[in-house]
């Protein structure tokens, strides 16, 4: 695959974007499942299978790709037990935390303007 154009117009939007810190929160907790995720992780630890069955319709290839995600964006804790089978539960960080009243206000909003296109 080639490198892209430092000079394209494509990187430098990329980089003007990741420069401005609400694009860069939305990027983190961006994509389809993040959300729902950190939504079934607030303040209770779940194990793989756990998670699978409240979103029976993910695949678990994604699911681990968001978990991983999370993870390495230290919003997601995963803890592994040195067991047999192997037990491995996911939690949220102090971060997550953090963010979580933020979420809750955005939710909040979320669920009034439904409220309100439901009207029209």
């Amino acid at each position: 695959m080639a490198a892209r154009k430092q000079n394209s117009t494509y990187t430098r939007n990329e980089t003007s974007l990741s420069e401005c810190d609400l694009s860069y929160a939305i990027n983190k907790i961006g994509g389809r499942w993040k959300l729902q995720i950190l939504s079934m992780l607030n303040n209770k630890k779940l194990r793989f299978t756990e998670l699978k069955k409240e979103f029976s319709f993910i695949t678990e290839r994604m699911l681990s790709l968001q978990l991983r995600a999370l993870e390495q964006d230290g919003l997601v804790k995963r803890t592994v037990y040195a067991e047999v089978p192997p037990r491995v539960e996911y939690e949220l960080t102090e971060t997550a935390l953090e963010l979580w009243p933020i979420l809750d206000q955005l939710s909040s909003w979320g669920g009034k303007q439904r409220s309100l296109t439901k009207q029209l």
